[in-house]
């Protein structure tokens, strides 16, 4: 069971590669069938700097209006011992260590999709970090929610933000990371009112509250995380970040994670609550939240897959083996069609199928009746045959009559000919539809 969530991370890697990641579909997929968990929120609640807590680098791009334009499904592996690096799914042969040159790679390959301009996608990135200091995880980063459009972005962005955050959380097995700041009213929480229209019980939503340290001295968020204010199925979870001032003196983790721990465990207001306070508390929560329902959620996953690959083996059996691309194997596969056909063919005139009496009322009848009515007399007349046989001979006559007349006359005889037997093979296709099958598949094989 220890290696449950990097079996979901390497099979939403397989997903995301084969195009299916989490969209609105009317088929089902694989993807929605993955508990993963969604971290939601408005712009500047703190997000980024929640996830980067998480992680315990500076990896995210940052900035003002829209930075996060496209999904990011970020899978933290633990590894035992080693250097820390990471790896993006489109460059699956390059490892970054410097975390510095993962926010450029983040911010380029959002451009390469929206193009250098405040557009977003619903392509997600996907990100793997590998640390001895991270706990087994898979988030995914969504654009934070808005409410009004600035300059360079499209009047329909924050309609169209909106529903892309709905087409991840409205599934019943994404688990939801509200985040929210403290020191706005939670009544005004982007986070909470969309979580709350899609996950009313709360049974799916993890409330993290950020900038704590940042309320308006004689006020304090006691109320909201021993869940009095807002009521969830599972504790809120305090955090403060760092501040604008600590990532610009580029403040590292270590220190920040400390500085948290101290502020929950010196402040009063906060003292009894210290112990489930925090970043690193707030990852090995969420990494053993994810573990318990992937594991409710095994039997499901393998039903799904094992009716994906009866269908698939079935699609494939109908369609039938792979045709060889070599001449070779191109004129096996023809010879092997044709004793198929001729063993069905012979089955239908032997009374072994139903149809043996059609074609042999085709052969005896339908066929010499529709020749005997042809004018093979005027075509094969002495005077016509004369004339090709000259035409054939040029300016200079051979001593024996020219082959190249006798092919006219045989080739316009076959063309006088062809209307009945397509007549007749028209008739045959009533007698089986696997040997009209056959035939058209022959017919296709050779032409290519």
């Amino acid at each position: 069971m220890e290696n449950l969530i990097s079996l979901v991370n390497k099979i939403q890697r397989a997903c995301t590669a084969l195009g299916d990641h989490g969209e609105a579909s009317a088929l089902p997929t694989l993807w929605d069938s993955l508990p993963a968990i969604a971290v939601v929120g408005g712009q500047s609640s703190g997000k980024s700097s929640v996830l980067e807590s998480i992680v315990g680098k500076d990896f995210l791009p940052r900035g003002s209006g829209i930075v996060t334009r496209r999904p990011l499904v970020l899978q933290l592996h633990k590894i035992d011992e080693g250097r820390e690096y990471a790896e993006f799914l489109h460059l699956p042969r390059r490892r970054f260590t410097d975390f510095a040159a993962v926010r450029k790679e983040i911010q380029d390959e959002t451009d390469r999709e929206t193009g250098r301009t405040k557009q977003i996608s619903s392509v997600p990135i996907h990100l793997s970090i590998y640390s001895p200091y991270v706990v087994n995880l898979t988030l995914i980063d969504l654009p934070g929610l808005t409410k009004v459009a600035v300059e360079g972005q499209p009047d329909g962005i924050v309609q169209d933000i909106e529903n892309m955050v709905r087409s991840y959380i409205e599934k019943p097995n994404c688990i939801i990371l509200a985040i929210s700041p403290a020191n706005q009213d939670l009544a005004t929480s982007d986070a909470i009112r969309i979580s709350r229209e899609v996950d009313p019980t709360g049974e799916r939503t993890l409330g993290v509250l950020t900038k704590i340290d940042l309320m308006d001295k004689g006020t304090d968020a006691v109320e909201i995380l021993e869940g009095r204010a807002y009521r969830l199925k599972f504790p809120w979870i305090g955090v403060v970040n760092r501040s604008q001032a600590d990532i610009n003196k580029n403040v590292d983790m270590i220190a920040a994670r400390r500085r948290e721990r101290e502020y929950f465990a010196n402040t009063p207001e906060y003292k009894h609550l210290a112990h489930r306070m925090g970043s690193e508390h707030l990852g090995k929560v969420l990494s053993k939240h994810l573990e318990t329902v992937i594991k409710s959620k095994i039997p499901g996953i393998q039903s799904l897959i094992s009716k994906t690959i009866a269908e698939l083996e079935a699609e494939l059996s109908r369609l039938g083996k792979p045709i060889a691309a070599d001449a070779g194997g191109k004129l096996y596969t023809i010879m092997e069609i044709c004793r198929l056909f001729d063993q069905i063919y012979k089955e239908h005139l032997d009374g072994v199928r139903p149809g043996g009496d059609k074609i042999y009322y085709v052969f005896d009848n339908q066929l010499p009746a529709a020749l005997k009515r042809l004018q093979f007399d005027k075509q094969l007349s002495m005077e016509n045959v004369r004339k090709l046989i000259t035409e054939a001979d040029g300016y200079q006559p051979h001593l024996i009559a020219p082959e190249q007349g006798y092919r006219r006359l045989i080739e316009s005889s076959l063309v006088t000919i062809r209307g009945p037997a397509e007549a007749a093979v028209d008739a045959h296709k009533e007698v089986g539809a696997q040997t009209n099958f056959i035939a058209e598949s022959l017919i296709i094989l050779c032409a290519s």
